[in-house]
């Protein structure tokens, strides 16, 4: 019907495309390691910070430009971040902590308080790990989205080539990894999947696998039409009702600090969000006088030799 279109597979190109394809991989496996660890709310807050990354990535590859009210939007993003994090290690030691308030003193509160030292640096421990998850999680996401979006300008993908190469590389990767790495045991099987539970969930994996091609379709597009920054904060304002789920749904603490943070974050959006307009309005108003005057530019050699190598 030619409605879905796209290249045939090149060897040449598949090379070419292959490591962007492991990036969205890490991106995936380091996304799932750090919401072990994290609560959503956090993790989604965190997850704000790669669009910092993919900002300057985009005017060191790009030559794109940062507007002061942008930057301001990023250290609100910074600040929920470190709000999101100080409320998480604060529940962390009160958890820790309470049992051990009004006890009287001596050795039974000694013994509690030395009980109390193991779990909160047991519960410290696990925050550190999910903190460090995210860090490699988010240069995972930069990378991908700026090497994709650069994959595209130079071999002039559509999106169905893009979501095409995406997928078919990734996959054997992934079912590779899921065979030498997991286990396929009965009982392992029968835990992961239960027999009561196994419609519903055979179900929710066939639905997620259906929205992962729209969400690869419509990524590649917004990527390609408009920026990488554009792109990551879209996602991080669709992230924040997921936050306030986590909240809702989830056994994840309703704290004042929590809730500030998702605000904040929401905040700092809607700021990036009236900088992009203001930066449409200024630069279509200088084309319009023969001169464009973006605030904060900055082109850099690679950016540049890009741009000749797309002209030659």
């Amino acid at each position: 019907m030619g409605i879905i279109t796209y290249r045939d597979f090149n060897t040449d190109e598949a090379k070419k495309w292959f490591p962007i394809s492991l990036l969205l991989i890490g991106m995936i496996y380091t996304s799932t390691k750090a919401i072990q660890y994290l609560s959503i709310p956090v993790y989604t807050i965190f997850k704000n910070l790669t669009i910092i990354l993919i900002a300057y990535g985009e005017v060191l590859w790009f030559g794109g430009s940062v507007t002061s009210m942008a930057l301001f939007s990023f250290g609100l993003m910074v600040l929920s971040s470190v709000i999101a994090a100080w409320a998480d290690i604060q529940h962390a030691l009160k958890e820790s902590y309470g049992g051990a308030l009004g006890l009287g003193h001596g050795t039974e509160a000694a013994s509690v308080g030395s009980a109390g030292d193991a779990v909160a640096a047991a519960k410290i421990s696990t925050l550190n790990a999910g903190y460090v998850w995210m860090l490699v999680n988010c240069l995972c996401t930069a990378t991908y989205i700026l090497s994709m979006r650069k994959r595209i300008k130079l071999t002039n993908f559509k999106d169905f080539d893009t979501m095409f190469y995406n997928n078919l590389l990734s996959i054997p990767v992934l079912v590779a990894c899921s065979l030498f790495l997991e286990s396929w045991t009965t009982s392992n099987l029968e835990l992961n999947f239960p027999a009561a539970h196994r419609g519903p969930i055979v179900a929710s994996m066939i639905l997620s696998g259906l929205s992962s091609l729209f969400i690869s379709y419509t990524s590649a597009w917004c990527v390609r039409v408009t920026s990488s920054t554009t792109y990551s904060m879209v996602g991080a304002l669709n992230k924040l009702p997921i936050a306030l789920s986590g909240l809702v749904f989830f056994d994840t603490p309703v704290t004042v600090g929590s809730v500030g943070a998702i605000g904040v974050g929401f905040v700092s959006g809607i700021v990036f969000a009236v900088a992009k307009m203001r930066q449409g309005k200024g630069t279509q108003g200088g084309s319009a006088q023969g001169t464009s005057k973006p605030i904060l530019p900055t082109v850099s050699a690679s950016s540049q030799s890009m741009r000749d190598s797309l002209k030659s």
